[in-house]
């Protein structure tokens, strides 16, 4: 079932804000939590500093009324910068490959910083765009839908 979520980037602070949030929503972080180190590395791709692979790569918070918080830090190494308009994506989860197609190719028109809807080692179909009003989207389907 399709669900929409927001997504925070964080400069190295998504454990503290996200076990921050759990004290004040009164839920708890859904497991597992992913890790830079837990995923297997781009081929070509710098190595990350031990420090880096400890850090979050994906979280999840349940909040309000079936809402869900998800995270990631974003690394310095990688060329990361936070800012206002970075730090918060509306993450759509859909059921099809081929919705999120649509939506992806509807929101990217005009838009910049697409990257595309790819296969990708957490078993999902994603791709992320900032559309023609500055809001940044993420596309999530399952793979072989």
């Amino acid at each position: 079932m399709s669900r929409v979520s927001t997504y925070l980037n964080f400069m190295g602070e998504t454990e503290v804000a996200f076990q921050r949030y759990s004290e004040i929503f009164g839920t708890e972080i859904s497991q597992p939590i992913f890790r830079f180190g837990d995923m297997p590395s781009e081929p070509g791709a710098p190595a990350l500093s031990e420090e880096e692979l400890a850090k979050i790569m994906h979280i999840e918070l349940p909040i309000i009324g079936g809402h869900v918080l998800m995270a990631t830090d974003m690394l310095e190494s990688a060329g990361h910068e936070l800012r206002i308009g970075n730090n918060i994506t509306v993450n759509l989860e859909l059921d099809t490959r081929a919705e999120a197609e649509r939506l992806y190719d509807a929101l990217n028109d005009g838009g910049s910083n697409g990257t595309g809807l790819n296969e990708m080692p957490w078993g999902a179909y994603w791709g992320c765009c900032l559309d023609k009003f500055g809001v940044q989207w993420m596309f999530n389907a399952p793979l072989g839908t």
